[in-house]
């Protein structure tokens, strides 16, 4: 059934010519966000999940898994990770070993994995984003045109987010990317702030304060608050389900199947949409 793929390099789109489907292993497979891949990729028209890496697994997953990704000698066009952070390191090694794109969307990197991910680009396609989602990636353009109205007219801002009581790392990789697009449209100027406790004095003017809330099952919520005098302007964006990252982590996917080496992200993939 699969043939030889063609792709578009430049829109990002392959051809089917036929048959083809972008072949896709899914790493962390048998976590929430694994199975929720895992279930749009079943009714997937273009895409397919071949294979599955993850520690833990019962077989109840109609495609093999292996549970070292060492282990895993599927041919493949392209790797989706939502796994851990620990995990990522042998992962990025094997992409690289087989020369295969890879969609990295676990977050809480170390900065010497961080690393790891620019050297891995040098030789592979990577696309890595804090959050698959087309609202947060549009929200982070609209937030560059809103810093740099409101913050030099004197407007504070602050990021809360908020997320299920199971996430084990703070402030969310979104809420950084939400903090970096206006510190890099001011400057990066801006210091963060994640604890006001330990300090008693009036807020400083270059600073984004960064809070983090932890509950129940919250998909996720993001605000951004632009605080100035006698008026507030919010920007928020709400998940209501994991499925918004699947189905962007899936169309990701399929846009880095046959892309060269080099560096990625959601704005690309929507680019290329558009």
């Amino acid at each position: 059934m699969i043939t030889d793929p063609t792709f578009n390099q430049q829109g990002g789109v392959f051809e089917t010519g036929g048959s083809y489907m972008i072949r896709i292993i899914m790493h962390g497979c048998n976590g929430k966000m694994g199975q929720v891949i895992s279930s749009l990729l079943a009714e997937d028209k273009e895409a397919q999940l071949i294979a599955g890496v993850d520690v833990f697994d019962d077989g109840h997953n109609p495609y093999p898994v292996y549970k070292e990704i060492q282990e895993c000698d599927v041919e493949a066009d392209c790797l989706i990770d939502f796994s851990s952070a620990p995990a990522v390191d042998a992962m990025l090694d094997y992409c690289v070993e087989r020369n295969l794109p890879c969609v990295l969307c676990t977050t809480g990197l170390e900065e010497v994995q961080l690393q790891k991910v620019e050297k891995a680009a040098e030789k592979i396609a990577v696309l890595r984003s804090a959050n698959m989602s087309l609202g947060i990636n549009m929200l982070l353009k609209l937030l560059k045109s809103a810093a740099g109205i409101l913050a030099p007219a004197g407007f504070d801002m602050e990021i809360v987010e908020k997320h299920h009581r199971l996430k084990v790392d703070a402030p969310s990789g979104t809420a950084l990317a939400l903090a970096d697009s206006i510190n890099e449209e001011l400057g990066n100027q801006y210091t963060y702030v994640y604890d006001r406790s330990v300090r008693r004095e009036k807020r400083p003017e270059k600073e984004i304060g960064i809070s983090a809330v932890r509950g129940g099952t919250i998909v996720g919520d993001h605000d951004v608050i632009f605080a100035g005098a006698d008026e507030v302007i919010t920007f928020s964006h709400t998940a209501y389900s994991k499925a918004v990252f699947a189905k962007g982590a899936i169309q990701a996917a399929k846009y880095l199947a046959g892309k060269p080496a080099g560096k990625y992200d959601m704005s690309d993939v929507i680019d290329a949409a558009g």
